[in-house]
């Protein structure tokens, strides 16, 4: 049995799997491209339009929550379609699931940052 790794060895290769996974979505997902284009064209905006710490901490946070959903999406529909090609409905049913809250998450980040740009400029 392999020894398992504990501490600060744990730590390393727990960070090295996590950039593993992170090249791979940006390599293969088209989707967290796009959605990561985004967010480094809006973060910058974020000091701005932020006024404080929570403020800018949502801003950020909504955008850090669409890559996070997004990631989590691309692993469903990776399982999935390791299963089997061939249509099912439960497999269908797990990718539109994934679908909605990657939709949901969408949503979140722009009413948050449609809120809180519009309390900067309105307000």
């Amino acid at each position: 049995m392999k020894p398992r790794h504990t501490g600060l060895t744990h730590l390393l290769h727990s960070t090295r799997y996590s950039w593993k996974g992170l090249k791979a979505a940006f390599r293969n997902e088209s989707a967290f491209r796009q959605e990561l284009a985004i967010a480094a064209v809006l973060l910058p905006f974020a000091w701005w339009i932020g006024e404080g710490p929570i403020s800018w901490l949502l801003l950020v946070g909504s955008l850090l929550l669409v890559l996070i959903v997004e990631l989590l999406n691309s692993a469903i529909e990776n399982v999935v379609d390791r299963i089997g090609t061939e249509h099912h409905e439960l497999s269908g049913r797990a990718k539109d699931i994934g679908s909605a809250a990657v939709m949901l998450s969408l949503i979140m980040a722009g009413l948050t940052w449609g809120l809180l740009g519009w309390e900067k400029w309105m307000g």
